[in-house]
């Protein structure tokens, strides 16, 4: 069903792809212990958000330097187009389990130069008694996305394009959140990220193996990118690479993200998560929600042990689902990857829901994005990763090609590095971004602990806009810092999409970052944690997309 006429969205489109695919495959996927659809929704399209704009004069302050709250007070303030009240009212009316409020603009899920996690979603409980209430709450929600497109982050990533954020219109999705009501906490049982692509093949791996991302809850915490459980379709029984089981303890899911049921919150319109709540994983046991996903550390023999038969810490590796292959989980991932990527004919990105109920499982497609692949052929061989002018090599890099273009570097200062200070970091180095990109000048960019994470005491949690200059990105490890890379989808859908080049440095490798030589050069700006340095010289930078190496030479 839709509202208005003008654009769909990307992603409203995409999923209007997904619905042509379920029903020319319906026979493929059709099991007695698995039902697959689209959740219900709603599209608002494109000609209610220039109504919307229009009729309360928006464009100037959308158009400004106003801060982000003061954009969405008066987006707020501002009144939906009244031929659509009715409609939305109906909807309200009829329908009482949370609903997410998505964007879909229509560069949304470009293949190139994408707007993938830019603008906001934001979830609405639903569950409040009175109908005007909760119609009151969804308007506000409707006119929050419909802000988020002009928040500094939106415009910074904007300058970073060559798209005009005059041309971008959005259309919005109304949907019901896939899950189950466990006391005052809403959540899907599995939210998931399926790849046809694993930029970060290790071992035995290719990387057109594919990967699947999976969390407890909502899917949040994968596109934040919190700590999730990754493996690949065709090896799903391969472990994780951690050292031991108390390695996984320390790296497994502990948070879980859930729509409060509650109906006493405080509300407040202005904040996208209004109606979330972060759960601990105890909460998850207390509501039964554990028994398919989860093994247990059994203290005793230093033993994990599939299941939650037994007491003890619990670690979400979802080993029921890929030892025990429950619901034959792991067919049911190639069967979607493989009809999804015969339909695009292309490499796909999907993302996910799944719930258990009792012999089977529901599968709520949520999203489908074309993938962009590499194709330059590089060589590099071992000697030039071992070179005297090399600034730094890795084994792990992401990306394919040569850049030749990099005087800039900007770097977090590994000396007095504290992971209690990596949000001012993100800040300090969204100034220096900011400036680089009015100047138009690309950069290398080098910090410690994941990019892009949604935990601040695992990296610098930067937004893509606050480092959307950098053409190149290098993520290092520190003593006492030494966690898995980024696999934020959203962080990198954008990352792999602008083609920007990616490495990995671990802090106990064999290959080291020269800092001796980057102190020498020169300082063009210094804060606090970030030193911005411009060589004398471009660097020289090659990365071989299909062996995963890349180098970084001085000259």
């Amino acid at each position: 069903m839709w509202l208005g006429d003008g654009s769909f969205g990307g992603k409203a489109s995409g999923l209007g792809f997904i619905k042509k695919i379920l029903h020319e495959n319906e026979m493929l996927i059709k099991s007695p212990q698995v039902q697959i659809s689209i959740p219900k929704m709603v599209v608002l399209r494109s000609s209610i958000f220039d109504n919307f704009m229009q009729r309360n004069n928006l464009y100037d302050i959308a158009f400004s330097d106003a801060s982000d709250i003061n954009i969405i007070n008066s987006f707020q303030q501002a009144e939906l187009p009244v031929e659509i009240l009715g409609d939305l009212w109906s909807l309200i009316s009829s329908v009482t389990i949370p609903l997410a409020v998505r964007s879909s603009s229509i560069l949304e899920d470009a293949l190139y130069e994408p707007f993938a996690g830019v603008y906001a979603t934001k979830m609405v409980s639903n569950v409040q008694p009175s109908a005007e209430v909760r119609f009151q709450k969804l308007i506000e929600a409707i006119k929050f996305v419909y802000a988020s497109l002009y928040f500094h982050e939106s415009k910074d990533y904007f300058n970073s394009t060559k798209n005009k954020i005059e041309e971008e219109k959005m259309a919005i999705i109304i949907q019901e959140v896939v899950g189950e009501k466990y006391n005052k906490r809403f959540y899907p049982n599995i939210s998931g990220v399926v790849k046809s692509y694993n930029y970060y093949a290790f071992g035995k791996l290719k990387p057109e193996d594919g990967i699947v991302n999976l969390a407890l809850g909502l899917g949040k915490t994968i596109v934040d990118g919190g700590i999730v459980w990754s493996y690949s379709p065709a090896h799903p029984k391969s472990a994780m690479p951690f050292a031991n089981p108390e390695d996984m303890l320390k790296n497994t899911q502990l948070k879980f993200w859930s729509v409060n049921m509650s109906p006493f919150i405080n509300y407040d319109p202005t904040k996208e998560t209004e109606f979330l709540i972060e759960c601990d994983l105890k909460d998850a046991d207390y509501d039964g929600t554990l028994n398919h996903i989860a093994s247990t550390y059994d203290v005793n023999s230093g033993r994990i042990v599939i299941g939650t038969s037994t007491e003890g810490p619990r670690i979400i590796n979802f080993a029921p689902l890929l030892t025990f292959n429950e619901y034959n989980f792991n067919e049911l991932m190639k069967t979607v990857l493989k009809i999804c990527e015969d339909a695009a004919d292309c490499p796909v990105e999907i993302e996910f829901a799944i719930n258990f109920y009792k012999d089977k499982i529901y599968f709520g497609f949520l999203q489908l994005r074309e993938m962009s692949i590499p194709t330059e052929v590089v060589e590099i061989d071992e000697k030039e990763l071992n070179d005297e002018n090399v600034l730094l090599a890795c084994d792990k890099a992401l990306g394919n090609g040569v850049v030749d273009d990099i005087k800039d570097v900007v770097y977090v200062v590994p000396k007095n590095f504290d992971k209690s200070k990596t949000k001012q970091i993100a800040i300090e180095i969204e100034q220096i971004n900011r400036e680089l990109v009015r100047e138009k000048i690309p950069y290398l960019l080098i910090g410690f602990g994941r990019w892009g994470s949604s935990d601040p005491w695992l990296g610098i949690p930067v937004q893509w806009a606050q480092i959307s200059g950098a053409k190149v990105i290098v993520e290092s490890t520190l003593f006492e810092m030494n966690v898995d890379l980024s696999q934020g989808s959203h962080f990198f859908h954008n990352m792999t999409s602008f083609n920007v080049k990616y490495f990995s440095v671990n802090f106990e490798g064999k290959y080291k970052i020269d800092w001796e030589w980057l102190y020498r050069q020169n300082v063009v700006q210094k804060t606090e944690n970030v030193v911005h340095v411009r060589l004398n010289q471009s660097l020289k930078i090659k990365v071989d997309g299909r062996k995963g190496i890349g180098v970084i030479k001085k000259w």
